[in-house]
């Protein structure tokens, strides 16, 4: 999509720049409240969790090389690619990290490390249902007929 978007000047502004916090630690450190209560977070992620494991372990990689918090890693990363990613922050770290992220320049190289092994992942809640052939419909802010998964 980014390249689309581009070519037809369209600004991009990302929301859960961090993947639901998901790319501010390792894979498998889910200790916290959000993501043990988060339902719309795990109905988004928890589909492509293994795909997305590789990811993440390379971030984690790339942040230990640097000497930074993964934070930092996916926010330079999302910071080649526009220039107001949408950070959330319930406490003072969550926003130093997003802050540092400028300070990190990450090489063509890592780039494209971090990217090989993205695959998009399908639409899911309000963007799912914002289709060509729902156009007339009415749109409420839900997943529409998707189920969140209780656990």
């Amino acid at each position: 999509m980014v390249p689309f978007c581009k070519e037809e000047n369209i600004a991009l502004t990302p929301y859960s720049a961090l993947a639901s916090g998901r790319l501010s630690r390792k894979a498998g450190e889910n200790d916290t409240k959000r993501a043990a209560e988060d339902a719309y977070a795990k109905f988004k992620y928890d589909a492509t969790a293994q795909q997305d494991s590789v990811i993440i372990n390379r971030v984690s990689e790339l942040a230990e090389k640097h000497g930074v918090s993964m934070t930092e890693v996916s926010l330079a990363w999302l910071l080649t690619k526009v220039t107001s990613p949408v950070v959330g922050a319930t406490k003072l770290h969550h926003i130093e990290g997003a802050a540092k992220a400028v300070d990190l320049s990450l090489t063509e190289d890592e780039i494209t490390y971090l990217e090989e092994p993205y695959v998009p992942h399908p639409l899911a809640g309000v963007m799912a249902q914002n289709k060509r052939e729902n156009a007339k419909e009415k749109h409420v802010w839900t997943t529409g007929s998707q189920k969140i998964r209780e656990e």
